[in-house]
């Protein structure tokens, strides 16, 4: 399950991507508008500013802004900062790969072999949408087609 930090910077980064190009956007503008604790905001997006996803600016006139385009930013790259893996399980993660705790042998774990499917299918979808798509719903979501081998 997604956690709501990963969600929360998800709607913060949507609201920054409609606003790309427009200057500083104020951290109560996005909490407001997005209904996104103040505090639990500040969290997330200082967070995004370390990894230089968004920038900042302090001040009166200060806010947040996306520091690359929407069109450069993924989902998987927002949870993988905000939760640290795609996977359901520690032992099918790719980056942040953990035997489980109290598990078979890997080489006998039939579930670990199902998890890293989920994982790869997930990577897969989260990978190839980005900020700057449409909603989900437009977008073929459909693998590309595999090229013929030559005979």
């Amino acid at each position: 399950m997604l956690n709501m930090k990963s969600r929360y910077a998800m709607r913060a980064l949507l609201y920054l991507a409609g606003r790309h190009g427009e200057g500083p956007v104020q951290i109560g503008e996005i909490a407001d508008t997005q209904r996104i604790p103040r505090k639990f905001l500040t969290v997330i997006l200082s967070e995004l500013s370390r990894e230089g996803i968004i920038g900042t600016k302090r001040g009166r006139a200060g806010g947040y802004w996306l520091e690359k385009g929407p069109s450069e930013i993924s989902y998987g790259d927002i949870v993988r900062i905000t939760r640290g893996s795609l996977a359901l399980v520690p032992c099918a993660a790719r980056l942040a790969y953990e035997p489980c705790d109290n598990c078979v042998p890997e080489s006998e774990c039939h579930l670990r072999l199902v998890m890293l499917a989920v994982r790869d299918a997930t990577a897969d979808v989260l990978d190839r949408l980005t900020l700057a798509d449409p909603p989900p719903g437009t977008v073929d979501l459909s693998p590309p087609p595999i090229a013929a081998a030559a005979h």
